[in-house]
């Protein structure tokens, strides 16, 4: 299992102004410039609410040029190894390559498509209200860009990862379905523990998920659809049946590439049996899923 604060900045707010708390290891770091942009751009999410106009970020010229970067790389490694299901969300949300789109740009065009929205983020979103928040049809996405010293890469989740990735998977109305039932998942967890295992499962399909689809290994896990280099190399991790307990349980590191992943048998294993263990699922689980292991090695 993993802390989701390890994958964001924090973000604080006092009298001197809106901080964006930088690891010494960020490519970021020791960027005095782009540490402020980070804060510029921070500021308006910390202090946005549910129900004002999603703040817009005026995007530079270098912003759209790691956009457009990323966007010519992904491109062609989506076609040949991202799902249909992903391509077809993809092309019906039609997002622009040759720019950073707007929030509220996004939202305009995934609603019609499955109702769901963005809502900004300035870093961390606390576990149940991230995950709470699908059942709502809420996505909550950053709005800053990696630094433009590697734009292949980023130690944090960007809005080239919440829209490239998770946008285009939300375009989809039987993914965002799943999606969906992850955030009711969340909403009937009384225990941090039980919260804590719908955010794994969840990595391990929603984020890190593969699938078999013509007898090819393809992936939909938006972490992957989302990384230059990842997107490469998941062939090559130790492939598994889904296993909802191992997903929930096993020990992982969010710094390097997974070397385990979980695959699906088709779509029709996403939409039906994991949407089905999230639609299911409450604080007495993991417990279940553990004896039904039991009984089965008896």
């Amino acid at each position: 299992m993993f802390e989701e604060g390890q994958l964001y900045a924090p973000v604080t707010e006092d009298e001197h102004g809106v901080t964006v708390h930088l690891t010494d290891d960020h490519p970021g770091a020791n960027d005095p410039e782009y540490r402020r942009r980070r804060e510029v751009i921070a500021g308006p999410a910390l202090r946005w609410s549910p129900g004002d106009p999603v703040p817009r970020v005026e995007y530079t010229d270098a912003e759209n040029e790691i956009w457009r970067t990323v966007c010519a790389e992904l491109t062609p490694k989506h076609e040949r190894l991202a799902i249909r299901g992903y391509l077809e969300g993809k092309e019906a949300l039609g997002l622009p390559t040759d720019r950073v789109p707007q929030l509220d740009e996004v939202s305009a065009g995934l609603e019609p498509l499955s109702g769901f929205r963005l809502h900004p983020a300035a870093g961390l979103v606390p576990l149940d209200q991230f995950y709470g928040s699908l059942a709502d049809g809420v996505f909550h996405s950053t709005q800053y860009l990696r630094h433009g010293s590697q734009p292949l890469y980023t130690p944090e989740p960007d809005i080239i990862h919440e829209v490239v990735g998770h946008g285009n998977l939300l375009a989809n109305p039987a993914i965002a379905d799943v999606k969906r039932r992850a955030g009711e998942a969340a909403r009937r967890c009384e225990t941090a523990e039980g919260l804590q295992f719908v955010a794994d499962v969840f990595w391990f399909t929603i984020e890190f998920g593969v699938m078999y689809e013509d007898g090819e290994l393809r992936a939909y896990g938006a972490g992957l659809l989302s990384s230059y280099g990842e997107i490469e190399e998941f062939r090559g991790a130790t492939i598994l049946p889904l296993d909802f307990y191992s997903m929930g349980t096993v020990e992982y590191d969010i710094s390097h590439y997974q070397p385990t992943l979980f695959a699906c048998d088709g779509m029709s294993e996403l939409t039906e049996r994991v949407g089905e263990f999230f639609a299911e699922f409450d604080d007495e689980t993991p417990a279940r899923l553990l004896a039904d292991r039991h009984r089965s090695a008896s």
